[in-house]
């Protein structure tokens, strides 16, 4: 699983991206309105169902059809028929249409068998409660013999099977709606914006024709609007915040590069998942914005104004040039000058590991100078906590401690900060140093109990108890509830 999340741009409300906000509420209209309306009147039905005689005579009928036609989930039919989830092998009974037909069928329950009055009555009954199709009717097909209705490739993205996968599509809306509507306008933006999801839906019906299920959702236009946003801001650096799988944090980097990440993940994740997320109409979309922007762009005699916010880029401006100016000053040896620039770059980007480095390198020919603190706290309150990260500190830490002057000069939160975190690196002897003199400079600092009980654990969790248990009057006195005393008791 991938995804990225651009964090540089903000709407103007100056010209509100009145459109985007118009289709977040359409969708969320439809979703709360006509579609809950029918899903709440179809749960009363299945109430009904549940407590008549149906699911005696119709779920060992639709078990036995799951292994007649050799269907890989008949374990789990199984399964739930023992324990009785009769509304749940309802609503999978519903969604299999070939069932459906048999269900409809004359012979399906003989007249001459003792359970055909009861099953009649009951059947009749239930279809008398059912809502009136909505969802399945408006959303796109998949079944075989699915007759041709081009509208539906539209509506469908209208649609959504739950309030999770509304809210996920409506926030990826928003984040990339208003950055592409305020470059189109809002007419163009609109046309774009359904011609994408048609682009969707068109892969997906080609994708999973013949699956049996349906497709809707806002995804594959919403992609399209994340393939126009990367050709709108091409090679433009843009921040964003990534997900891979358990892992995230923060980059800069050309907008277009991720359009070929997002390609990738779309078809990776179509061909290592199952069919519960339509990963091809994802893929679609993305495609089709992409296309139409640079079709846009390419036939536009006047260029699109890339919409971005006058401070932000003021500040990536500031950035790039502090940076390049630092470091062509530094190839010309003259290293103070580099410093400032190094300076106002690690000030635009507090953050940023590189430059920090930088400056804080820069900084050592100078080691009494207030340059080297400054660089040294900064490195000190990174808040990436991967291991690269940790390393990156540790090391720092160890060359302020050994060269700056007259001393090194770290505050309270510091000290707590890196004593955690050099105990997560193992690094045993800085960390029980900084919390000693923690303990020494800071005896009431509020989270002096919380640092010595995660060196604590972190000590016990690496087998060294002798080590930790040497903590336990401190930690008893400071934080006699935490998790390190219980570990150290052996609770």
């Amino acid at each position: 699983m991938f995804y990225a999340i651009p964090l540089e741009h903000r709407p103007s409300w100056r010209n509100p991206p009145w459109m985007t906000v118009l289709l977040i509420v359409v969708n969320m209209v439809v979703f709360w309105g006509p579609q809950r309306s029918e899903e709440n009147t179809r749960d009363r039905a299945a109430t009904f169902y549940v407590g008549s005689p149906l699911p005696a005579i119709e779920v060992p009928r639709f078990v036995a059809w799951l292994e007649e036609t050799g269907d890989k989930h008949l374990k789990d039919a199984r399964a739930m028929q023992k324990a009785g989830n009769h509304r749940m092998l309802l609503r999978w009974m519903e969604q299999e249409d070939d069932f459906q037909q048999r269900l409809k069928a004359p012979r399906f329950v003989p007249p001459e068998d003792p359970q055909y009055a009861d099953w009649t009555s009951a059947r009749r009954q239930y279809e008398a409660r059912l809502p009136a199709p909505f969802t399945r009717k408006w959303a796109q097909s998949y079944a075989k013999d699915a007759e041709p209705n081009p509208v539906t490739l539209l509506t469908a993205t209208f649609l959504h099977g739950s309030t999770g996968h509304l809210i996920g599509n409506m926030v990826f809306l928003f984040l990339f709606g208003f950055s592409v509507e305020l470059a189109l306008g809002r007419s163009a933006y609109l046309a774009f914006y359904l011609l994408g999801g048609v682009g969707g839906s068109l892969l997906a019906g080609w994708a999973y024709a013949g699956t049996g299920s349906y497709g809707l959702g806002a995804s594959g236009a919403v992609s399209a609007l994340m393939g126009m946003y990367a050709v709108l801001y091409r090679l433009r650096r843009v921040r964003f915040f990534y997900q891979l799988f358990f892992y995230f944090n923060y980059v800069t980097a050309p907008a277009l590069i991720l359009l070929p990440i997002w390609i990738a993940n779309e078809l990776l994740q179509h061909w290592l998942s199952g069919r519960g997320v339509a990963y091809m109409a994802h893929l679609g979309g993305l495609v089709t914005g992409a296309s139409l922007m640079a079709l846009t762009m390419l036939l536009r005699k006047k260029p699109l104004e890339v919409p971005v916010t006058q401070d932000v880029a003021q500040e990536e401006d500031g950035f790039d040039t502090h940076v390049a100016n630092a470091q062509r000053l530094a190839q010309g040896m003259q290293f103070e000058k580099a410093l400032t620039q190094w300076r106002a770059a690690a000030k635009l980007r507090p953050q940023d590991q590189p430059v920090l480095s930088a400056w804080f390198k820069t900084a050592l020919l100078w080691p009494e100078g207030e340059d080297f603190h400054r660089a040294a706290r900064r490195i000190f309150r990174l808040q990436a906590h991967d291991a690269a990260t940790l390393n990156f500190q540790h090391t720092s830490y160890r060359t302020y401690l050994d060269k700056a002057k007259p001393g090194a000069r770290l505050q309270p939160e510091d000290m707590a900060r890196l004593s955690r975190r050099f105990a997560r690196a193992q690094q045993w002897g800085d960390a029980e140093k900084l919390f000693n003199a923690l303990h020494k400079t800071a005896p009431a600092h509020p989270e002096l109990g919380e640092t010595l009980g995660m060196l604590v654990s972190a000590l016990c969790h690496a087998g060294r108890r002798e080590q930790a248990a040497a903590f336990e009057p401190q930690l008893q006195q400071l934080a006699p509830g935490s998790a390190g005393l219980q570990m150290l008791r052996g609770r």
